[in-house]
């Protein structure tokens, strides 16, 4: 690597992390998804699934070469302590209850209110798709992007900034996210209530990081969040799908305005 582009990156972490870190997970996919691109084929759902792991890479790999880069030898090892040596009060550990308790609430009341369709599902072995996705995203979303995106006055801001870039990292397999496979007509409609509920997720973990200084405990929100989505997602007519995460979402929401409220913008607890 150069000296030009060590001293860009050093000047510029973050918008250094996301341009790595788009470039090696979105190349991870289009390899994936190549040889039915070059055929004129339509995705599998197979080549959907193998898509995300591929794209795991890109936050992990990225945060630690540019740690390496930006903060040095210390930079490295103080981000290993933040992901096993952070001591957490147990409290905290409380919040990895919020996505599922959250996902079965709406799901459950819309299945009274709306349509059986709706009753959530009980595929317990996807809570496995949520480990690989919490451990090595949030090396590189909560471990590097977040903490040099904030300032000391403000955390929601990036937060919520974050939140967006991340929704749109997903972009490559959003459309094999869920059951409904694939979207078809309502694929903006779910992407955009996919974004909402996304945004939301990294709001909450970027609190409990501002007051843990964990990456582990984000890690374990992020397997709770995906693992939960997994496990208990009803296989729904894609306009069903979009429908439950804009109302997941919303809930979410609601949640980050009791946390703007209670513990301002800078996500300190209120004394």
């Amino acid at each position: 690597m150069s000296s030009q582009s060590i001293r860009f990156i050093r000047r510029h972490p973050v918008a250094a992390y996301f341009c790595l870190t788009f470039a090696i997970s979105w190349t991870g996919a289009l390899l994936v998804a190549a040889p039915h691109l070059i055929r004129h084929e339509p995705l599998p759902k197979t080549t959907g699934i193998l898509m995300f792991p591929a794209m795991l890479f890109g936050p992990a790999v990225s945060s630690v070469i540019l740690t390496r880069i930006v903060d040095g030898e210390s930079g490295l090892g103080e981000l290993l302590s933040r992901i096993v040596l952070a001591r957490v009060p147990m409290r905290w550990y409380a919040t990895l209850l919020l996505p599922p308790v959250t996902i079965l609430t709406i799901l459950l009341l819309m299945k009274h209110l709306i349509s059986p369709a709706y009753a959530p599902n009980r595929f317990f072995v996807g809570v496995l798709f949520g480990i690989p996705a919490g451990i090595f995203e949030e090396i590189g979303w909560t471990g590097y992007a977040f903490p040099k995106m904030r300032s000391a006055a403000n955390g929601l801001v990036p937060a919520i900034l974050l939140g967006l870039l991340w929704s749109l990292w997903h972009l490559p397999v959003v459309n094999f996210l869920g059951a409904a496979v694939p979207h078809g007509a309502y694929w903006f409609a779910f992407f955009m209530a996919f974004a909402i509920a996304m945004t939301a997720m990294r709001v909450l973990i970027a609190w409990i990081y501002t007051n843990t200084k964990s990456v582990f405990l984000a890690q374990l929100m992020h397997i709770s969040s995906t693992g939960s989505l997994v496990v208990f997602s009803p296989p729904v007519s894609a306009g069903q799908e979009a429908r439950w995460y804009a109302l997941y979402g919303a809930a979410l929401w609601v949640g980050v305005l009791i946390v703007g409220v209670t513990a301002g913008e800078r996500f300190t607890r209120a004394r």
